[in-house]
């Protein structure tokens, strides 16, 4: 069995933001000459994060934030430490790493078992921004209050306020706001998982992941001695790796980009997702192929045909390509293929070969 899951995951967003800078994020194709809209592979990893502790209602690790006050009294940022603790859902599949100032403590870094790409088009023809115009209007509200200030910072009163505006055709209660960017079209992500890592934690001592104590606590806590390709290890019980190969499943499929501006919400609905262990078969699986009749068109292609494949393709997807073959529980069924896959692996005996 490989040791690694391949996923790719095909989504439509409508008129939405992914990050704000410039109202969207963007990266111009050179060969296309467009500029599409992406939402970088840390956020993606956020949003399943997040996800993941919401369907498993875990509360996420608390990180400490540390602050040095200099000789002027002034505050300075200083370093920002995860908790290095695996027993947290979202530290085990996040990765950590934490280097402390001066060198005196161990650096303990675990990297994440989740590769994570960002979220871009499909193809740069398939995935575009458009800008719209939004206003903030309160004019028809009586008891607003405008502070209007002079040159020095002095309030100015009602009645100067309104010699002031003798002459100009300017409301106080309404502020324009041109273009901003949105972002619509199909979006693929890949995820990458490492089953030799995704429940394992490493004990070697050379480049340490955890500190003794948190060592003593998981062996106190029923997690088990092991040895992988990395070295020894300690590997979650079985019943927190059903738990929560369960509830990654889940965010996989489900997660979505959301943004504190909530007239931009869009469903971002998955449209369909391919399961593989062999990278290559992945990225064929959906995937967009030129028009032969306008070199300027691309054509969104989902491909049930390959062998080593599993494609789920969801109800709405039937709206935006030529497929047959969608279904009412894919989805569901998404997540079961998952769930088999990730329980499958031997976690506690992976360098004994049948």
């Amino acid at each position: 069995m490989s040791n690694t899951i391949y996923i790719r995951t095909l989504k439509r967003a409508e008129h939405t933001v992914f990050c704000v800078s410039d109202g969207q994020k963007t990266y111009y194709d050179a060969q296309f000459g467009r500029y599409v809209p992406f939402s970088s592979g840390q956020q993606v990893k956020r949003s399943i994060i997040d996800s993941i502790c919401e369907e498993l209602n875990e509360t996420p690790s608390p990180t400490t934030f540390l602050f040095d006050v200099t000789k002027q009294k002034e505050l300075k940022e200083g370093e920002v430490y995860g908790t290095c603790d695996p027993t947290y859902v979202d530290q085990l599949f996040g990765g950590w790493m934490k280097a402390a100032k001066g060198g005196k403590d161990r650096t303990l870094k675990r990297r994440s078992p989740l590769s994570i790409s960002a979220m871009r088009g499909l193809h740069p023809l398939l995935a575009g921004i458009d800008n719209d115009n939004a206003s903030f209007d309160r004019s028809d509200r009586p008891n607003n209050v405008v502070i209007v200030r002079d040159e020095k910072g002095n309030q100015l009163s009602d009645e100067e306020i309104v010699a002031f505006l003798e002459g100009k055709d300017r409301s106080l209660s309404r502020k324009w706001i041109p273009n901003n960017s949105r972002a619509s079209g199909l979006f693929v992500s890949d995820i990458a998982i490492d089953l030799r890592r995704l429940f394992s934690v490493g004990l070697n001592s050379f480049e340490p992941e955890m500190a003794d104590e948190t060592i003593d606590k998981l062996k106190n806590a029923g997690w088990i001695p092991s040895k992988n390709v990395f070295g020894d290890c300690l590997v979650a019980p079985k019943e927190i790796r059903e738990k929560w190969a369960k509830g990654l499943a889940k965010a996989i499929v489900n997660w979505k980009i959301t943004s504190n501006q909530s007239r931009t919400f869009s469903l971002m609905d998955t449209l369909a997702i391919s399961i593989s262990d062999n990278a290559n078969l992945i990225a064929g699986s959906i995937r967009a192929k030129l028009s032969g009749e306008d070199s300027r068109k691309a054509d969104p292609i989902i491909d049930e045909s390959l062998s080593n494949v599993e494609t789920f393709i969801a109800l709405p997807a039937g709206g935006y390509i030529h497929t047959k073959g969608e279904t009412a529980d894919a989805l569901e069924r998404a997540e079961q293929a998952l769930i088999n896959r990730i329980l499958a692996f031997d976690y506690e005996n992976q360098l004994i070969k049948a």
